[in-house]
């Protein structure tokens, strides 16, 4: 008979004792592979979501918070810049170096939802996940010449129950006054990318500055109305016009010539929150000849002299729009990084020791229970050597009996674990609008098998060997 057989008619024999030794190890397991798990989805989602460009430009403060509203919509964005930057990158002095610049507006919402507003350069130039391409689930992308179209993400239309068609409003702050009138008809439902754009919903950037330019023309012109009565003559007019970016809308001009002049300083005069870059790899002798990128000398005029004057160039990139712009450039791949190794990787770390310390623990009430099965089993051993079982031969079946009971532990904590998954779930994306499901698995999870084999070889070292040096004549005659 094979030694594993006789080892699992042991275990089989004291069932009872067997059932909750390998309990107490699968819970230590299923802690283990629920941190694996969802750490590993939230590390990919979250460091390659903003794969698919190279820069982030955005207002001057904590390159952190700037990360985390734009790419993860965690949080109200950290301030604004100008219109102008996105003009400057696509076609002014970047544009030798500038591949795309895609225009990112936040502060809207629906239903407590983050409404993006973007043009759609942001899925069709954008990759995410190491390359792959965003598609619709149904419709389509949203074309700039419509202003006030929209696309959802994929949690989000299951949240909100929105398709194709449908009609939303969105609201800047939590009261219902805060609810603009414009309306936004949905086009593109898209298919799951496993990034926080799954929980966002995007407008056309166009259609976001109407909508303000709207609000502000209402009211402007009530504004202008009082200012009118209080005025003798209407041709002061022109004088509220000279001194109205100066007031703060305590006199204002008439309605239509206001929404226009963008030298007031209103907060949605074609503002953004943000900036997404993407870099070209190369260019040619001749732009680097042109000192764009600073002194350099081209060697050879070779292809491989131009990468590296353009690779100079690229990497230079944040350090002159910081210089030229009252803005910051930040690699979002680089702060991800950090944020991930520096914090999060931290938190996993203790998760990580404390299951650990639980699977140990569990092996150590291996270790005791086998151990005191062994008087009870000492006849049972004396009888297998006089049968001409050698001692090896019983130290490997104790060995094998609680290899068995730490194989099944841990294979029953798998299954708990991903059951664990399966109701955390929908929290999870819920809190980060990442799609963590119970079907995900990670390598690093069958570094499981051969620790478990080597605690349980450890812990049942010491049985082994007791049933090793068992005297045969003195526990026949007992």
């Amino acid at each position: 008979m094979p030694l594993w057989k006789i080892a699992w008619r042991s275990i089989q024999h004291r069932s009872l004792a067997s059932s909750l030794t390998a309990f107490s190890m699968s819970l230590g397991v299923a802690l283990i592979v629920t941190v694996i798990v969802i750490y590993g989805v939230l590390d990919q989602s979250f460091r390659r979501s903003a794969q698919g460009y190279d820069l982030i430009v955005g207002p001057k403060g904590s390159s952190l918070e700037l990360v985390i509203s734009t790419v993860f919509y965690q949080r109200e964005p950290i301030g604004k810049i100008p219109y102008e930057y996105l003009t400057e990158l696509r076609s002014g002095r970047y544009r030798s170096v500038v591949e795309a610049a895609i225009p990112v507006a936040l502060g809207e919402h629906y239903r407590g939802l983050p409404v993006v507003a973007t043009s759609s350069e942001f899925f069709t130039r954008l990759e995410y996940l190491d390359g792959r391409k965003y598609q619709f689930q149904s419709g389509k992308n949203f074309s700039d010449g419509n202003y006030f179209d929209a696309v959802i993400g994929y949690s989000a239309a299951r949240k909100t129950g929105l398709k194709v068609g449908d009609k939303f409003k969105t609201m800047h702050g939590k009261d219902i006054s805060d609810e603009h009138q414009t309306e936004y008809t949905v086009v593109g439902v898209l298919k799951p990318t496993g990034t926080p754009n799954d929980g966002a919903i995007f407008i056309n950037v166009e259609g976001f500055f109407d909508m303000h330019a709207g609000q502000e023309n209402v009211l402007d012109a009530s504004l202008t109305l009082k200012t009118q009565k209080t005025e003798v003559k209407a041709d002061d007019q022109d004088h509220v016009h000279d001194e109205n970016c100066d007031h703060d809308h305590a006199e204002e001009e008439q309605a239509d010539d206001h929404v226009h002049d963008e030298s007031c300083g209103h907060d949605h005069a074609k503002s953004l929150s943000a900036i997404l870059v993407l870099t070209k790899e190369e260019k040619t002798t001749a732009t680097a000849r042109e000192g764009l990128f600073g002194d350099i000398q081209e060697i050879d005029g070779g292809k491989s002299v131009t990468r590296q004057i353009m690779t100079t160039g690229v990497m230079a990139l944040p350090g002159r729009i910081e210089n030229d712009l009252n803005a910051q450039a930040v690699r979002p791949t680089e702060v991800i990084a950090f944020l991930f190794e520096k914090i999060i990787g931290n938190v996993q770390l203790v998760l990580l020791i404390l299951a650990a310390l639980v699977v140990v623990v569990a092996g150590i009430g291996m270790m005791v229970s086998i151990y005191n099965s062994m008087n009870e089993r000492r006849q049972e051993i004396a009888i297998m050597r006089a049968l001409g079982a050698r001692r090896t031969t019983v130290m490997a079946i104790i060995l094998l009996e609680s290899i068995l009971l730490s194989l099944g532990g841990g294979a029953f904590g798998v299954f708990l674990g991903h059951s664990l998954i399966l109701v955390l779930g929908p929290w999870i994306s819920g809190a980060t609008g990442i799609i963590v499901s119970a079907w995900h698995f990670q390598w690093a999870e069958l570094i499981l098998i051969p620790g478990l084999i080597a605690l349980a070889s450890v812990v049942g070292y010491l049985p082994a060997v007791i049933a090793y040096r068992t005297d045969v004549a003195q526990s026949l005659h007992g």
